[in-house]
């Protein structure tokens, strides 16, 4: 009894802690778990982001399954200047001094598509693009742009393996599932077990 008391209130006080979010937009069928921070950002429709998370300079599809723990996008310390301490650039830093105020060019924005599901504790460095149906194994540090269901995973990520053959990734990105209405989707829920029955209605009824 005692543990499930306890239980019950580490999840309270989990869930009671604040989400931080600016300059950013999150559908509002979407869910941020608490201890996020997510900036110049923004979420699509039926997309969830589990806690602790940080996430900055993204665009987010539909479907998106983000783990805990999870980073995506971000600045970079300026490589080529003399020195990368924000010291010498402009903006409001950790540190107070300030040296100089040159501007650092703008971040690059990492973009994430539909139906794609990013395991706990990855990274996603700005600039990347991951394609729709993709899947980040848990821990990934994803560099480079992944293709549309793929399956990558270690430091750096590299690919394992497709979800499906490629006829079928091809049926499925020509079928764009996600835009579908909820009427639709509670229609054709029965079958997302189902990938070829599923692919099958969608054709007939697209020949129709």
């Amino acid at each position: 009894m005692l543990q499930y008391i306890i239980y019950f209130f580490s999840k309270i006080l989990k869930k009671s802690r604040l989400v931080a979010i600016k300059n950013s937009v999150i559908h509002a069928t979407s869910k941020i778990e608490s201890g996020v921070t997510f900036y110049d950002s923004k979420m699509d429709r039926h997309s969830f982001c589990g806690y602790d998370c940080d996430i900055a300079n993204a665009d987010i599809g539909s479907f998106v399954s983000i783990a805990n723990s999870v980073v995506i996008g971000g600045g970079r310390h300026p490589m080529e200047w003399v020195g990368m301490s924000p010291v010498f650039y402009a903006g409001r830093d950790s540190v107070k001094a300030k040296f100089s105020q040159h501007v650092r060019a703008p971040a690059h924005r990492v973009r994430i598509g539909h139906d794609v599901w990013i395991g706990r504790s990855a990274i996603v460095l700005p600039g990347v693009e991951i394609g729709n149906g993709a899947v980040v194994g848990a821990g990934s540090v994803v560099t480079k742009s992944v293709p549309p269901y793929a399956i990558v995973a270690g430091n750096p990520a590299r690919l394992i393996r497709y979800r499906f053959d490629d006829v079928v990734v091809k049926r499925l990105l020509a079928c764009h599932w996600w835009t579908f209405s909820d009427a639709d989707l509670h229609r054709l829920g029965p079958y997302f077990n189902d990938v070829s029955k599923f692919l099958e209605i969608i054709e007939r009824e697209n020949k129709a």
